[in-house]
């Protein structure tokens, strides 16, 4: 079999890349990347299902070729690249020239030119040659023996093309194909063919003539006589778009066939330009095959590997060495087990680090045993460095150990850095800052090293702890210089490396349910469901899926024949945002939105809960510390942030979630905060007046924006004057405004103009926020907290008006994030501090709740109220509202 050579076209690759991303891709200093990103996807799929043995890739140059010699107008008018994608060239470059991969250009010839040559060149050494494009120019490079793969579907798929291929598609030869061209010409080149003859018609003349040349000699012999008029008339265009369409394959290029041979990388060097272009992905699977003598690679001689020490947990030598290390030491921390929310978390050994050993201390041991570890382990007050930390500390307070003071943490310190990564998995981050390839801990558990054999001394445990702890720590001291560079060193040492602790806490205390009340709802939902089934049955006048799209917009928009949008092939669209707009052509709209939301309830929050609950009869959700990109938290496993409230029914999941016996539910949330932060960040004086005097500040903006006594205003007013609001601080358009709010689009652009008018230090603010994002990249909340906007320097510009919106909101979401988590710190500290039996338990948004035990009633409303209202000083108040009630739906 011969060997195969794989030969690129790079521009072609490149711009299908680029313009197949859905939204643009910009590292911290500015570099767009998502045409990089989405060429080497394809590369990486080429090379594992083509295995070539050579490659080589070829580009354009601005230079005018011999075609733009010989016809002026060629390419005329053709979309200048956008100079995002001209940055990444050079780019695209050098990462293949640190693959080995040789790039090729040369003026006065095109990369089609370059790839023929070298096509041609390969065949007559007894190569293969694989020609990837998504330009069908180079279909007529299709040989015996060479064939064309044409992208697909922007990158995600391929076509291959043979000579068998070419007859079937299109009817003619490789060779003919240029002939072809020469006819229909080519739009996208500026090559103007036959003026009127199409593909259909071309193929036609070139299998009755075999090729241009023979045709324009026969004329007469065309049936068509307005075709043979066209023909006639346009002869001279004809062959001069056959010449322009044909490749020339004598490019004078030098190059010896064993400099395209495919070989390792420079693996050094990719990792830089990876890391420059944040390119985690691509780090982690760089030599990921080589993992073994890559995960030894000596980084720095500054940490020696980590030795590795077993101790069983229940041997005096464990309480020894521990024993052993000073009190209030920076250690390593890695827990090893089951993180289970539902069954009771099982660890299957400790990890800790301190001055290059590791302890290895194995479980499981007896129940005392765990209780004076967790008592030994709290009473030496260390202070942890590790990943991910909230699990490890989560697992650690099963055995009873309450004491985890947060040193450093690399997964929440990546999070400060880069707040918009998809991953800050530590094999990610081995990989992007040491180049090392370091196994998961699911690896290792997939691997063999099952808690029933580490007994028996399996090593991979105490191996992996040894390489992760050292990781962390490397990773730990590149970390800290860039915080410190950025200046969100503070935000990290002082809100988010204590938030670990708390959110452990809360996870571990969990929130009560109770099944009847759950069961109830159900019941109620069940009832609900049956209900809208029959309404919407009649009112279809037959029984159909209701959840199947394309059956219910057979019903919409065939039978009762509603206005649909455009009907593709799978059918109508019937999403939410369609079907709002119909609410008011016919009654059954209105009902199958309305079982949507009930069946989807019902689902999610009654069936989807239950399993959920654990033996102790509490749900403890996730509180996830690194996922959204403004700093909120999230919450998982369930989403208790996502029940809805607007209808009553779900609102009423919420009185499933109790106090349990001898407590109450105390909880707060915080007036308008978001506003608050607006009129603190702008310095608007009305804003500030009217919040500090307590006045309601949606009739206030009512009665100042629509020039109304405040004592007139309607609650239409207020209605709308709140949409302005937070239509201002979400950068909403007038457009967006008027859906909200159903007035015409000319009205709501003037209540923004209007609002403006009356508050100018809110649109000073919003363009200064702007402003800054474009110059500097990122937002910044009060606290210094970073959001790097990517979309603030799109060139398309939808995309860019979305950057613009996160710039003005970021900042203003970004705070109340803050501020709430600065509340958490300080609630909980003060109840830990106090000895208080009552837990923190929940942060939904803005508000927080408390588990009160009915002994401290009356110390915990105060005790939150004052440290919700007190977590920063602004230039307006901080106002709670503040209630208590056995259920979460009565805290309302």
């Amino acid at each position: 079999m011969s060997e195969r050579i794989v030969i690129i076209d790079g521009n072609s690759l490149i711009n299908r890349a680029y313009y197949a991303m859905q939204k643009p891709m910009v590292t911290k200093e500015g570099i767009f990347t998502q045409g990089i990103f989405g060429f080497l996807n394809m590369l990486n799929k080429i090379m594992d299902e083509q295995k070539p043995d050579y490659m080589a890739v070829a580009w354009d140059r601005k230079a005018p070729t011999f075609r733009h010699k010989s016809y002026t107008d060629y390419k005329a008018g053709r979309k200048s690249m956008p100079p995002e994608l001209a940055m990444e060239l050079p780019l695209m470059k050098d990462i293949l020239t640190a693959m080995h991969i040789p790039n090729f250009e040369t003026d006065g010839f095109e990369a089609d030119d370059i790839i023929g040559t070298i096509a041609r060149e390969a065949e007559e050494a007894g190569l293969e040659p694989l020609i990837v494009t998504g330009d069908r120019d180079a279909l007529q490079l299709v040989t015996d023996v060479t064939h064309v793969l044409i992208t697909k579907k922007g990158v995600s798929e391929f076509e291959l093309y043979d000579n068998d291929k070419m007859l079937e598609r299109y009817g003619v030869t490789p060779k003919q194909f240029i002939d072809l061209k020469g006819l229909m010409g080519d739009s996208s080149d500026n090559i103007p063919g036959i003026p009127g003859v199409g593909e259909k018609t071309g193929i036609k003349l070139i299998q009755q003539f075999g090729s241009v040349a023979d045709m324009l000699a026969r004329t007469d012999e065309i049936a068509n006589a307005k075709l043979r008029a066209k023909v006639e008339e346009n002869a001279t265009l004809a062959a001069m778009s056959r010449r322009l369409a044909e490749i020339v394959t004598n490019v004078p290029i030098e190059y010896d066939f064993d400099e395209l041979k495919v070989r390792e990388p420079d693996r050094d060097e990719l990792i830089r330009i990876y890391k420059k272009l944040e390119f985690n992905k691509f780090l982690k699977a760089l030599k990921a095959s080589d993992s073994e003598t890559t995960q030894k690679k000596e980084v720095t001689a500054d940490i020696a590997p980590f030795v590795p020490v077993k101790i069983e947990t229940g041997s005096d030598d464990a309480f020894r060495r521990i024993e052993e290390i000073p009190d209030g030491a920076e250690v390593g921390l890695k827990v090893f087990g089951n993180n289970d929310h539902v069954g009771k978390p099982r660890i299957d050994g400790i990890a800790i680090a301190y001055g290059g050993t590791v302890l290895f201390i194995l479980f499981p041991v007896e129940a005392e045993k765990e209780r004076l570890l967790a008592s030994l382990l709290d009473s030496k007050g260390f202070g942890y460095v590790g990943h991910d930390l909230v699990s490890d500390y989560y697992m650690l307070r099963s055995i009873g150990s309450v004491r985890t003071d947060t040193v450093f943490d690399t997964a929440v310190a990546q999070y400060v850095i880069d707040p918009s990564s998809s991953s800050y998995d530590i094999k990610v981050l081995a990989a992007e800052y040491l180049g090392e390839v370091l196994k998961t801990e699911k690896e290792v558990y997939e691997a063999g090293a099952q808690l029933d054999i580490l007994s028996d001394g399996n090593v991979q445990f105490m191996s992996y702890a040894c390489d992760m702890l050292r990781c962390v720590e490397m990773i730990r001291l590149q970390q800290k210089t860039l915080l410190e560079e950025s200046g969100t060193d503070k935000l990290c040492y002082e809100i988010e490396f204590p938030l670990i602790e708390v959110l452990a806490s809360m996870e571990h205390e969990g929130v009560s349910v109770d099944v009847s009340v759950l069961d109830g709802i159900g019941r109620l939902l069940t009832g609900e469901i049956d209900l809208l089934e029959k309404e919407i049955y009649e009112l279809a006048g037959e029984e159909f899926n209701i959840n199947s799209p394309s059956q219910l917009g057979v019903i919409l928009f065939e039978k009762l024949d509603l206005p649909a949008g455009k009907k593709t092939k799978k059918g109508y669209s019937t999403s939410a945002d369609i079907l709002e707009k119909l609410k008011d052509k016919h009654p059954i709209v209105e009902k199958v939105l309305s079982y949507r939301t009930v069946t989807k309830l019902k689902g999610t929050y009654v069936d989807g809960l239950k399993p959920l609950i654990a033996a102790d009869g509490k749900i403890h959700a996730h509180f996830r510390q690194t996922v959204t990109a403004t700093g909120r938290l999230s919450c998982t496993e369930p989403n208790l942030q996502n029940i809805p409230v607007r209808q009553e029914l779900g609102r009423k999941l919420r009185g499933a979630f109790v106090a349990g016996e001898g407590n109450m539910l105390v909880g707060a949330d915080y007036s308008q905060i978001e506003l608050r932060i607006l009129a603190h960040l702008s310095g608007d004086e009305n804003l500030t007046a009217a919040f500090n005097n307590g006045e309601d500040i949606h009739r206030t903006t009512a009665a100042r924006v629509f020039g109304k006594p405040y004592d007139e205003v309607t609650s239409l007013d207020r209605s709308r004057a709140k949409a302005v609001n937070f239509g201002v601080i979400y950068g909403m358009s007038g457009f967006g405004l008027s859906e909200e709010i159903h007035v015409t689009r000319k009205e709501a652009e003037g209540y923004i103009k209007d609002y403006f008018a009356k508050h100018p230090k809110v649109k000073a603010y919003m363009d200064d926020a702007v402003a800054s994002c474009k110059a500097n990249g990122y937002s910044e909340t009060i606290f210094g907290r970073r959001r790097y906007i990517r979309e603030i320097a799109a060139s398309n510009f939808m995309v860019r008006q979305l950057g613009e919106r996160l710039a003005m909101n970021s900042p203003i979401q970004g705070s109340a994030a803050d501020l709430i988590k600065i509340a958490m710190l300080d609630v909980y500290r003060e109840i830990k501090e106090r000895g208080l039996k009552s837990r923190l338990i929940l942060q939904i948004h803005d508000e927080l709740i408390i588990r009160q035990d009915n002994s401290e009633a009356d110390i915990i409303k105060e005790l939150l109220v004052r440290n919700m209202e007190n977590a920063a000083e602004l230039k307006v108040r901080l106002v709670c509202d503040a209630n208590t009630a056995y259920s979460w739906y009565d805290l309302k």
